[in-house]
This record gives structure tokens, C-alpha cells and sequence, in this order.
């Protein structure tokens, strides 16, 4: 500053300076000073002349300060000077008032500074460099400079941004700032940086820019929030609108559900400040970008069913249906609403369950036609409530049925006490009210389009015109009004309701031209040369009688087609016909309202065409024209190929029958087809585990074949082998014991072939006595022997039977817990049966093992027969042994007798 003072001070002694000199003089101080706060104070003094200087300073000092942000970066206080003269030259948001000297500095003098800066692109690149400080003296001002650039030079400046590597992400950066000034105007940065420009909106929504902002509108309360919350909505609807990669993305990263604590506003009848009503409105319109009626198809249908799924479109009809609601919230609620539900077939089906909080309770529907036919409604609010009517009945014939329904005899409540919305339409139909004719015609057409059940049902319903007087139809009652010269806007919308009720349907055809004054009302009309308001009138009128003669079915031989051709011709003319016809599309309303679904007029006088009626007219006026071209033989021609195509088509729709019949009966097989294929993976998974469970028998099976074998080895196992050994082994004894039971029968018979005489020598006696001793007491011996064995023989056969025993309950439990499967495969009834195959020859072993036992057990009764004839036989011999005794001592007594006497 004391080269400034010095600078300005010297005023007073010389010459006085100019602006531009003192300028100059700084510049050259900050280019040619080598000390670091010379050129910080020369920097200072350029930005507090910047403001009122602008065109000097910019021209004189850019290229320094430029210079200065290259070379000085390790100061901060002087990077922020620059940055700050640098934005007050650039930006064209803080100018104050210009002095008459300063008058020719133009509008573009930004956007030319800023051209200057951008041209060479290493400045914008050094500039977001420079984002990267985390000094708030640096931030700040860089963060406003390249605002103001994208401002001035928005596309140059994105390009040179997008290029640049991670030059969006230095930019992320700043929403995660702690520091709420540079936070919300790093949000003001982002909102002129994704202007417009696809690539950087993408980027900018992958860099998670979603959450930050939703965060962001959280923190400062929602719709209760400031201005920072109406920057992030505006910085959302820039990455959203026409942006059908971001949207997706909104929507598969449930954003979709965030957005309903927004519109959580309640019943209130206060506290709608005006920054409340201007976020709610930007928050309603970010729902109506996610489902414009622009976007493709399949994203909008998903959007809609997500928002049905959250509570959105549920809360979105507690604010239409709230009291308190400011006018203009309301009506972007309904606009909102309109395109939340428009072609979605469930969300139209809960908007028709809506009632609104009366007594008794109305449906929503009837409410908001009750405001559209009422004149003393806003005119906005009205064009809302019919956007939202005809958005409910948009591919809707569900909807179209049970509004027509309202209007049929057998559904007209007779009491009185509720109004119907068909009662609504048509006394806002014949209201006196031009406005509330146009709508409700617009309204009635949309409940008749595409749908020719329902313009046959129409047909029915009868009004009351006068008391004592019979009742006329409805389309009569049109025909009437159209006739007695209503207003324009009246016409119009009747002439736009016949038109659609009568085409592609020739039963209402014939109806209308069963009234005999219909035709000349219209060829009159037709033919008049009227001012250029009738024209359009004029037109319409041509339509309609255009109509009548392309769907006539030729039932009415007093209108058929060629006599209704032959008349135009009379009458009218087929070229003054067709210029006329031609008045529809060349007015200029026509193609304002072919661009939009939404009926969007600036004022009433404009609302003319509806935007379903305009694409009806494209349909139709080339075939019209057509027809009313063609010959007779033509006609005839063309009726004979249109039988042949009723032909085909009936040929077509009966194959169309078979074949959606035969659809459903594919349907079906392929549904058994499923539920068998579940089955058969169900069986599957059975059988496996009964195959499992059968190798698990098995192996329980095989082992304890095992253990009986280790345990009952003696005695005899499960083996078959082990088995016929021991049979053959218990054989053998019984063999031994009958040869020993032999020889012991053959020694018997010995001793009774060597039994002496009475008169034998007594010596030889007394020896023969003391060896038959011995041998009885050898054969107690041997006999003893014999029957421990005998015993033993016995015990091994009880046991054996025990075993046996044993072993045919385990294998009938076996045979018990081996379950059958039911309708398992082949290979598994396969395994089975060898299982049972097995089982078999295991019970017939058994059986054998059992008869061979059994044998045994004979036999063993047979050698025990045998034993108990040896002891009997020994018992004898013991008797003659005794009786020998007895001999011999009775032999030797009388020997002793005879020795002494």
C-alpha cells in the first residue's frame, strides 16, 4: 500500500494521473518487483480499483495476474487478490453504476475477458488446480471465478473442464467442504457446469453426487429448508431432465425412496413461507422429470411402480387431498400427480380408491371434476384437474368403463343425494359456462378413446331435457346445442367429442345419421363462406362428415357412402371440401397442442385443441381425403376387398382364438411341465436319500456281520462260510462220539463173551476180577468224558439256535426299515430289487440253516437215545458184574470152608 499512497499521493505535487496511468504503474510494480510484498500490495490495490476500473484493469492487468497465480502459489493472501481481481473483471453480477465516462463498456464485456482467459486452456486447468487448496483465502475466490466463467462461456469452459483429468472429481470435492459458504457455492458451480452438457452430467452422477445433494436437503430440513435447498433441487433437475442414463441410475440406487420424507407437509393451514412453497414446487417437479411423458417408455413405468412401492404417489394424495395448500402447490401437485399415474395400470387403479376427508366421503375423481366445471376455479387449476382426468383414463378401458358407467340408467343414483362423475361431465357439458363445455367435452372424449365398447355403451344413456317432455340421448342433445350457435370454444369442444365418439364405430355412425337434420346442418356449415374464427368450425364440421361417410356401414340407404359423396359434390364440392378439412391442421393452435400431452394455455381463449385430438386428425385426414376421391367402382371395389379382409379377418381372429387357446393350454402343460419338474426334483432328492439310506442300511448291515463274526466266532456268525464249518465241524464229533459209543458196545460184548464159568479155577477168577475192575473203571472214565462232551455238544446247539434266532429278527427289522420308494427311477427300482433279492437269499439261508439245525438237534436226541442205552447197558453190566462178585466170594468162601475142613 505504500506504493499505492506514493501512486496517488503524488497527485498532489505533478501533474494529476490518470486511472489508466496508476493502472499501469501497479502492473509494472507486480511484473518488476522482487520482493514478495510489494507485489502482494501492488496486487491488493488492482483488485480495489477492479470494481469501478473494470475495462483498464482487465486489459491492462489480466496477462500479470495470470502470471501471478503461476508463480506465487506458495502465498496464499496474494493467490487470493488475484483470484478476487480476476473475478470482479470477469463477472458481470456485481457492477455498480457506470459513470459517463465508462459508457462503452458493453453487455459481452464478461464473456469477452472471459474468452481472453479461456483461450489459452492451461489457465483453467492452473485455475482448478488451485481448487485443490484447502485455504479459504484461495477456495473461495476460485471457486467464484470459474462460476462466472461458465457463466459467460458455458460450453467453451465445460469442454476445457471435461478434458482435463479428474477435472470434474477436483470439483466433487467441493460438496464435501465443511465450510457451508464454499459448500453451497461449490453447489452454484456444479448447477452452470452440468448446464446442458450429457457427458458431464454422467459423470458428475457417478461421482456420487446423488447422496451428497440428498444429504445436503436432509441437513437443512427438506422442504422447511433455504435457499441452499433449492440450489441442490436445481442442480438435480440439471443431472435428471432428459438424461435417461442418470435417471436410471436415480432409480436403481433407491433414490426414488429419499424423496418421499419431502412432501410429509401435513394438514397445515400455516406456515408456508414463500422459500417453502418455491422448494416444494422444484421438489415436484423433480418427480415429473423421473416421469415425463417424454421419457422412454420402460423408465417411466418403473419410476411409477417405485413410487407406488415407497408411499410416494400416496403422499403426493394426501397433499391433494390437505386443506390449507397454497393454489399453486396444489396445482403442481395434480400436475404431478397426472403423470405419476398416467398409463400405469396400478397406480390408476389406487388414485380411483382415493376419497377425500368429507362426509360422507367423495372419491378424489369427483372432487377435482366438481373444481374443473366450476367457473369461479383458477384457470390453471382447471387445466390441471383435466391433465390429471385424462392421465387416469390414458390406456385405462377399466377407468373409461366405470366413468361411462356413471352416466347408464341402472347406475344413476336416484336419490340424489351423491353426484356421480358423469353427472359432472355432463352438466359441465351443457353448462353455460364456454370453458366448462370445452373441458368436459375434452374429458368425455378421453373416456371414449380407443375404446369402441364404450361408445357403444354411450349410446344408451338418455337425458331429461324439460319436464313432461320425452328424454333424448346424449348424442342427440349434442347435436342440438351444436346446431343453436354457441359460442366458438363450445362448438369446438362438442365437434372434437363426435368426431372421436363416432369414429372406428359404425353402430354411432348410423346412429347419427339417423337424425335426419345432422347431414345438412353439416354440409350448411360446410358451405357457408364464413369469417376466419368459423373456419376452424368449418373444419371440424368437414371431419365429422368425413367421418361419417369412411366408418358408414352403407345400413342406412339414405346416407350411405356414395350418397353422402354425391352430395359433398352437389353441395359442396370435394375440393372446397378438402381445402376446408385442411383448415384443422394449418391453425395455429393445432401444432402448440401436438407437442404436449399436458393442456398448458396461457390463457382461456387459447384453449382450443386437445392434444389426443391432434394426433386423431393426422390419423384421419389422408383416409379421408381418399375416400372422398374414390369412384363408386372404387367403392365397390374396396367394399369387396374389405369383406375379403373382414374374411381374413375373421379367418385371422379364429386362428387368433385357436392360437391364444392353444397359449393357454401351453400355458398350462408348461405349468404341469414345472410342477412335474418339481416333483421329479423332489422324487429325486428322495430317492437319493433312500439310496443313501439303503447304502447306510447296507453298511450297518456288513458290519455287524462283522462284529457277530468276532464276537460269536465259536459258536458260529453271520458268514455263510463260518456257518457250514461249524455244521461240518459238529458233524464230525457226532461221528467220534458214535464210533467211541461203538467201541465201547463192542467191548461190552467182549466182557460178556470172557465172562468164566461157575466151576473156573478161583485164580484165574481173582485175576480176571481185578481186570474187569480196571476196565469198568476205564469205561466210567471214558463214559463221564463222554457225557461232558455230550453237554457240551448240547450248549453249542442251544446257542446256535439262539444265534439263528437272533439273526431272523435282524433281518426282518432290516428288511422292515428299508422304505420303498414311489415312482423313483429305473436305476433306483433297479438297486431295490437286487436289494430285496438279497434279503431273500439271506431268509432262505436262514431257513436252511434253520432245517440243518434242526437236524442237528435230532440227531443230538438220536446220540442221546444211543447214551442212554449205553448206560443202561452198563447198568446191566455193573449187575453181572456184582452178580460175578457175588460168584466169586461165595467160590472162595467154599474153598475156604473145604481147606478147613
Amino acid at each position: 500500500m505504500n506504493f499505492l499512497r506514493g501512486v496517488m499521493g503524488g497527485q498532489s505535487a505533478g501533474p494529476q494521473h490518470t486511472e489508466a496511468e496508476t493502472i499501469q504503474k501497479l502492473c509494472d510494480r507486480v511484473a518488476s518487483s522482487t520482493l514478495l510484498d510489494d507485489r502482494r500490495n501492488a496486487v491488493r490495490a488492482l483488485k480495489s480499483l477492479s470494481k469501478k476500473y473494470r475495462l483498464e484493469v482487465g486489459i491492462q492487468a489480466m496477462e500479470h495476474l495470470i502470471h501471478v497465480l503461476q508463480t506465487d502459489r506458495s502465498d496464499s493472501e496474494i493467490i487470493g487478490y488475484a483470484l478476487d481481481t480476476l473475478y470482479n473483471i470477469i463477472s458481470n453480477d456485481e457492477e455498480e453504476e457506470v459513470e459517463e465516462n465508462s459508457t462503452r463498456q458493453s453487455e459481452d464485456l464478461g464473456s469477452q475477458f472471459t474468452e481472453i482467459f479461456i483461450k489459452q486452456q492451461e489457465n483453467v486447468t492452473l485455475l482448478l488446480s488451485l481448487l485443490e487448496e484447502f485455504d479459504f483465502h484461495v477456495r473461495w475466490p476460485g471457486v467464484k471465478l470459474l462460476t462466472s466463467l461458465l457463466k459467460q462461456l458455458g460450453p467453451q469452459v465445460q469442454q476445457i473442464i471435461l478434458v482435463s483429468p479428474m477435472g470434474v472429481s477436483r470439483l466433487m470435492d467441493l460438496l464435501a467442504d465443511s465450510r457451508e459458504v464454499i459448500r453451497n457455492d461449490g453447489v452454484l458451480l456444479l448447477q452452470a457446469l452440468t448446464r446442458n452438457n450429457g457427458a458431464i452430467q454422467k459423470i458428475v452422477a457417478f461421482e456420487n453426487a446423488f447422496e451428497r445433494l440428498l444429504d445436503i436437503i436432509t441437513e437443512e430440513g427438506n422442504s422447511d429448508g433455504g435457499i441452499v435447498v433449492e440450489d441442490c433441487l436445481i442442480l438435480l433437475q440439471n443431472l435428471l431432465k432428459n438424461n435417461n442414463s442418470n435417471q436410471n441410475f436415480f432409480k436403481e440406487g433407491s433414490y426414488i425412496q429419499r424423496m418421499k420424507p419431502w412432501f410429509e407437509v401435513g394438514d397445515e393451514n400455516s406456515g408456508w413461507s414463500a422459500q417453502k412453497v418455491t422448494n416444494l414446487h422444484l421438489m415436484l417437479q423433480l418427480v415429473r422429470v423421473l416421469v415425463s411423458p417424454n421419457n422412454p417408455p420402460g423408465a417411466t413405468s418403473s419410476c411409477q411402480k417405485a413410487m407406488f412401492q415407497c408411499g410416494l404417489l400416496q403422499q403426493l394424495c394426501t397433499i391433494l387431498m390437505a386443506t390449507g395448500v397454497p393454489a399453486d402447490i396444489l396445482t403442481e401437485t395434480i400436475n404431478t400427480v397426472s403423470e405419476v399415474i398416467r398409463g400405469c395400470q396400478v397406480n390408476q387403479d389406487y388414485f380411483a380408491s382415493v376419497n377425500a376427508p368429507s362426509n360422507p366421503p367423495r372419491p378424489a375423481i369427483v372432487v377435482l371434476l366438481m373444481s374443473m366445471v366450476n367457473e369461479r376455479q383458477p384457470f390453471v387449476l382447471r387445466c390441471a384437474v383435466l391433465y390429471c382426468f385424462q392421465c387416469f383414463l390414458y390406456k385405462n378401458q377399466k377407468g373409461q368403463g366405470e366413468i361411462v358407467s356413471t352416466l347408464l340408467p341402472s347406475t344413476i343414483d336416484a336419490t340424489g343425494i351423491s353426484v356421480s362423475a358423469g353427472q359432472l361431465l355432463c352438466g359441465g357439458l351443457f353448462s353455460t359456462d364456454s370453458l366448462s363445455n370445452w373441458c368436459a367435452a375434452v374429458a368425455l372424449a378421453h373416456a371414449l378413446q380407443e375404446n369402441a365398447t364404450q361408445k357403444e355403451q354411450l349410446l344408451r344413456v338418455q337425458l331429461a331435457t324439460s319436464i313432461g317432455n320425452p328424454p333424448v340421448s346424449l348424442l342427440q342433445q349434442c347435436t342440438n346445442i351444436l346446431s343453436q350457435g354457441s359460442k366458438i370454444q363450445t362448438r369446438v369442444g362438442l365437434l372434437m367429442l363426435l368426431c372421436t365418439w363416432l369414429s372406428n364405430c359404425p353402430i354411432a355412425v348410423t346412429h347419427f345419421l339417423h337424425n335426419s337434420a345432422n347431414v345438412p346442418f353439416l354440409t350448411g356449415q360446410i358451405a357457408e363462406n364464413l369469417g376466419e374464427e368459423e373456419q376452424l368450425v368449418q373444419g371440424l364440421c368437414a371431419l365429422l362428415l368425413g367421418i361419417s361417410i369412411y366408418f358408414n356401414d352403407n345400413s342406412l340407404e339414405s346416407y350411405t357412402k356414395e350418397k353422402l359423396k354425391q352430395l359433398i359434390e352437389k353441395r359442396i364440392g370435394k375440393e372446397n371440401f378438402i381445402e376446408k378439412l385442411g383448415f384443422i391442421s394449418k391453425h395455429e393452435f393445432y401444432s402448440r397442442a401436438s407437442q404436449k400431452p399436458q393442456p398448458n394455455f396461457p390463457s382461456p381463449e387459447y384453449m382450443i385443441f386437445d392434444h389426443e385430438f391432434t394426433k386423431l386428425v393426422k390419423e384421419l385426414e389422408g383416409v379421408i381425403t381418399k375416400a372422398i376421391h374414390k369412384s363408386s367402382e372404387e367403392d365397390k371395389k374396396e367394399e369387396e376387398v374389405k369383406k375379403t379382409l373382414e374374411q381374413h379377418d375373421s379367418i385371422v381372429t379364429h386362428y387368433k382364438n385357436m392360437i391364444r387357446e392353444q397359449d393357454l393350454q401351453l400355458e398350462e402343460l408348461k405349468q404341469q411341465i414345472s410342477t412335474l419338474k418339481c416333483q421329479n426334483e423332489q422324487l429325486q432328492t428322495a430317492v437319493t436319500q433312500q439310496v443313501s439310506q439303503i447304502q447306510q442300511h447296507k453298511d450297518q448291515y456288513n458290519l455287524l456281520k462283522v462284529q457277530l463274526g468276532k464276537d460269536n466266532q465259536p459258536q458260529g456268525s453271520y458268514n455263510d462260510g463260518s456257518q457250514m464249518n461249524e455244521i461240518e465241524e459238529l458233524k464230525s464229533n457226532q461221528e467220534l462220539l458214535q464210533n467211541q459209543l461203538a467201541e465201547k458196545d463192542s467191548l461190552i460184548e467182549n466182557l460178556k463173551s470172557s465172562q468164566p464159568s461157575p466151576g473156573a479155577n478161583e485164580e484165574s477168577s481173582a485175576t480176571d476180577s481185578a481186570r474187569d475192575s480196571e476196565q469198568i473203571a476205564d469205561l466210567k472214565q471214558e463214559l463221564a468224558t463222554l457225557k461232558s462232551q455230550l453237554n457240551s455238544q448240547s450248549i453249542e446247539i442251544t446257542k446256535l439256535q439262539t444265534e439263528k434266532q437272533e439273526l431272523l429278527q435282524k433281518t426282518e427289522a432290516f428288511a422292515k426299515s428299508v422304505p420303498e420308494p414311489e415312482q423313483s427311477e429305473t436305476v433306483t427300482a433297479a438297486k431295490a430289487t437286487d436289494v430285496e433279492g438279497r434279503l431273500s437269499a439271506l431268509l432262505q439261508e436262514t431257513k436252511e440253516l434253520k432245517n440243518e439245525i434242526k437236524a442237528l438237534s435230532e440227531e443230538r436226541t438220536a446220540i442221546k437215545e444211543q447214551l442212554d442205552a449205553s448206560n443202561s447197558t452198563i447198568a446191566i453190566l455193573q449187575n453181572e458184574k456184582n452178580k460175578l462178585e457175588m460168584i466169586f466170594w461165595c467160590c472162595w468162601l467154599i474153598r475156604i470152608r473145604k481147606y478147613f475142613h
